[in-house]
């Protein structure tokens, strides 16, 4: 049976590229996002391309759903090998001196909560499996403080600390747990097209999501490291 990468928070950029990219390896692709008409769109996009694809509609603001997601993907192709977790919040960059405890709340459940909610629902299968991958979409701001571009950053800084954490302890079972942190806009996205208008963020570069693709692929194909910054960040 040939492995299934589940690509959660799957769009038209970086997940389609990742389900692309897996797909050339062999492995059947899972998606999930919360817009089932966009979903959808994507899903018969990917099986014209020749990809064996589902789709599954869900809110990744709600943790407590996970179980029943995982379940169904699981019934759909029979295992998960892969999570691919990349939801981008559409709250723009705030001054750190004006972010507020109410509108930082709101992300923990999607950014935080449900990472670890998929690993619990994943974990037993990988351990019995004795393989298994877990691969994080953060930000620039999760590896780097920035005055003025706070906001998500601080969910995204915790849930690369627990990654860390949850590589080190699980890599000898084999299972892998790495991260992408994207120092700039990724082509095509709703936030690329957010960001044109911001002169601030006019000064980020702009990345192919199909080399982000392709660094992810490297990343769970060598193991050997935990994260990669790309396309990099100017040293202090």
């Amino acid at each position: 049976m040939s492995k299934v990468i589940a690509v959660f928070g799957a769009g038209q950029g970086l997940g389609a590229s990742i389900a692309r990219r897996f797909a050339a390896e062999g492995f059947r692709v899972a998606l999930v996002a919360r817009r089932k008409d966009r979903l959808d769109a994507l899903v018969d996009q990917l099986r014209a391309e020749g990809v064996e694809a589902a789709g599954f509609s869900a809110d990744l603001s709600a943790p407590e759903e996970i179980p029943a997601l995982v379940g169904a993907v699981r019934e759909r192709f029979g295992r998960i090998d892969v999570v691919e977790y990349g939801p981008i919040p559409g709250r723009p960059f705030t001054p750190a001196a004006r972010l507020e405890p109410d509108a930082l709340a709101q992300d923990v459940p999607l950014l935080l909560l449900t990472p670890l909610a998929i690993v619990q629902a994943v974990l037993a299968e990988w351990q019995e499996r004795g393989d298994g991958a877990f691969l994080m979409t953060t930000g620039a701001t999760a590896v780097r403080p920035m005055p003025y571009w706070s906001g998500v950053g601080p969910l995204m800084a915790a849930a690369r600390n627990w990654l860390y954490s949850l590589n080190g302890e699980l890599a000898a079972s084999g299972i892998y747990a790495g991260t992408l942190s994207v120092a700039a806009f990724i082509t095509g996205s709703e936030a690329a097209q957010a960001a044109a208008a911001d002169p601030a963020a006019a000064a980020l570069p702009v990345v192919d999501p199909a080399e982000l693709a392709g660094l992810y692929w490297d990343m769970y194909a060598r193991r050997d490291r935990v994260e990669d910054v790309h396309p990099g960040l100017a040293a202090d």
